[in-house]
């Protein structure tokens, strides 16, 4: 088994572009997938990429917030100790964790989790296969981009909404699966 290739991105790796973005200005082209894991030091704000897509994992410190153009992609899990806001779309094999609040232009998809400490912003869908809990209001279909919304656009999917309450949406909430006895049953 190979060793996980982590990239740590420190205060160096940003210049400030106003009083409120540190923009992404490293040695390593991230708007195409890098193979392993990013992680962000904590303490710098929110900073600011074109595109942020990792193999593994992504991950900010505390006081560290992620904004991306495009979109933020994580092969595996997504986490910020601030929050996370990306001008498309927010994707994580597994879960998406938010100190503060999540927001996206397009959808929001993790395959297990979405947690997120303030509300959740998505232009269009969000969707998760576990547990979807945040402390405030959750808005999804709410492309401001396009006339009309569909409403497949406005579903809000989880297993189980464990807290927060949706304003705008419909939320569809899939249980938990049953599992079966030892013996089939």
């Amino acid at each position: 088994m190979s060793e996980i290739k982590i990239l740590k991105l420190t205060a160096s790796d940003f210049k400030q572009s106003d009083s409120y973005w540190k923009e992404y200005i490293g040695s390593v082209d991230l708007t195409v997938e890098f193979d392993g894991a990013i992680e962000i030091e904590g303490g710098l704000g929110w900073v600011r990429f074109p595109l942020l897509w990792a193999r593994k994992w992504i991950k900010a410190e505390a006081g560290s917030g992620i904004e991306a153009g495009w979109g933020i992609e994580a092969g595996e899990g997504i986490k910020a100790g601030s929050g996370i806001e990306a001008g498309w779309g927010i994707k994580a094999g597994w879960g998406i964790e938010a100190g503060a609040g999540i927001k996206a232009g397009w959808g929001i998809e993790a395959g297990w989790g979405i947690e997120a400490g303030a509300g959740i912003l998505a232009g269009l869908y969000v969707s998760c296969k576990k547990v979807l809990s945040f402390r405030f209001r959750l808005f999804a279909g709410v492309a401001v981009y396009r006339e009309t919304v569909t409403p497949e656009e406005m579903r809000v999917t989880c297993e189980r909404l464990e807290e927060g309450e949706i304003v705008h949406g419909e939320l569809v909430e899939l249980g938990i699966p049953e599992t079966s006895t030892a013996d089939g049953r």
